[in-house]
């Protein structure tokens, strides 16, 4: 095999540039699997120093059926990168270990990718081939076995790969068109809305904690007297929590109702929100 055909052979398996093969086989002795290896190494030392720049674009992957099913965050750089097809392929794979392993972070990185490296590997070896910061991020899994998920994609890049991704689990004993048609509307909903929790009861006391103490600070700057700053704050605390809990949020079909007004329309008594997660790239 001449010294040109190697190279050619060693960028085909790697994705690497000219120079990094053609000096990568010198050093190798024109050894192939001793090549790959040096450039895998290099790869390592190349991706490390790229670990400290910004990845704000990226992709949402969402993978499972009604019974199971995972959101993962991919980061990059740019948005360009995102919509590169080894990225694209890399993330859609990514997105079905991470619903095999349950958003197992440990387990989806020692996880083995259809080209038999891991996925930590495949991960380093994408930065050293794109040559961008790239990164896993936010995952989550919910589990249903009684119901139903639903699921949206909006800005869809290709298949179920998009720049915000939901799942919403909903309890229910039978299902109906009603039902149904819910799904798909509370899942667009909350691609919308951005909510923190489902029920206000759920918003965690550190987080009222820092709106309290925003709010306290405006109204002293404002030199309201103790007692009526105080009225003021529990009043916004009380409009914090409603406009950041799913079913005391205006409903964006039609915002002359609550989505809990619309629960208690749809003609089942045994219909609710289990749960839900939304995740958009640069948030």
């Amino acid at each position: 095999m001449s010294d040109l055909e190697s190279v050619k052979k060693l960028r085909s398996s790697t994705g690497a540039g000219f120079k990094d093969c053609n000096s990568a086989l010198k050093e190798a002795s024109g050894n192939l699997e001793k090549a790959i290896e040096i450039l895998r190494i290099k790869g390592v030392s190349k991706a490390s120093k790229k670990m400290s720049r910004e990845a704000n674009e990226g992709l949402i992957s969402i993978y499972g059926d009604k019974n199971k099913t995972s959101i993962i965050e991919i980061n990059c750089e740019t948005d360009f990168v995102a919509k590169n097809d080894d990225f694209l392929n890399f993330t859609k794979e990514i997105g079905i270990i991470n619903n095999s392993v349950n958003s197992d972070q440990d387990k989806l990185n020692n996880s083995k990718m259809k080209n038999g490296s891991t996925v930590s590997q495949n991960l380093i070896d994408l930065i050293a081939k794109i040559g961008e910061k790239i990164t896993i991020g936010r995952s989550k899994t919910l589990e249903n076995l009684n119901s139903k998920i639903f699921t949206y994609n909006h800005s869809i890049v290709k298949d179920n790969l998009s720049k915000l991704g939901v799942i919403v689990s909903l309890e229910f004993d039978k299902n109906t068109k009603d039902i149904e048609q819910f799904g798909k509307q509370i899942s667009m909903h909350v691609a919308a809305s951005n909510p923190m929790v489902v029920d206000k009861n759920d918003i965690q006391e550190n987080i009222i904690d820092k709106e309290k103490k925003i709010i306290e600070e405006e109204l002293k700057s404002l030199g309201k007297p103790q007692e009526i700053a105080e009225k003021i704050s529990l009043g916004k605390i009380n409009k914090f929590k409603e406009e950041n809990s799913l079913l005391t949020q205006d409903w964006v079909m039609d915002p002359k109702l609550k989505v809990k007004d619309v629960l208690r329309e749809i003609d089942s008594k045994s219909l609710k929100i289990k749960d839900f997660i939304r995740i958009k790239i640069g948030e």
